[in-house]
């Protein structure tokens, strides 16, 4: 048996990684799950047209699964309010399914 979920993407930069845990834990998240990621973007150009060691470890991922739409998109606007205007990011959603989760599914699973 599976339960149905929203899940919120959010990469950023990892300066970040505090407050926007706040956000997610004050709108009831359950938890979320975070890594450190890199890649290229349009506001990630570097002068030599690769990125550094260092860059590719200078962003993050959270993923979050929500069990609605409005709590992950409460998440994403006051992230994007926040700091999307100053700090580089991308925030989407996806249908999700969960199998198996303590924490989201309850005591007796999914």
């Amino acid at each position: 048996m599976s339960k149905p979920a929203k899940k919120l993407v959010i990469v950023t930069e990892k300066i970040l990684l505090k407050k926007i845990a706040q956000i997610i834990d004050e709108a009831g998240a359950t938890g979320y799950t975070v890594v450190e990621t890199g890649g290229k973007g349009s506001r990630n150009v570097r002068s030599s047209g690769q990125p550094s060691v260092s860059d590719t470890q200078a962003n993050i991922k959270f993923e979050v699964l929500t069990e609605n739409r409005d709590m992950a998109e409460k998440i994403a606007d006051q992230v994007a309010i926040k700091f999307f205007i100053d700090f580089a990011g991308i925030i989407y959603i996806c249908d999700a399914e969960v199998l198996y989760g303590h924490s989201f599914c309850g005591p007796d699973g999914c």
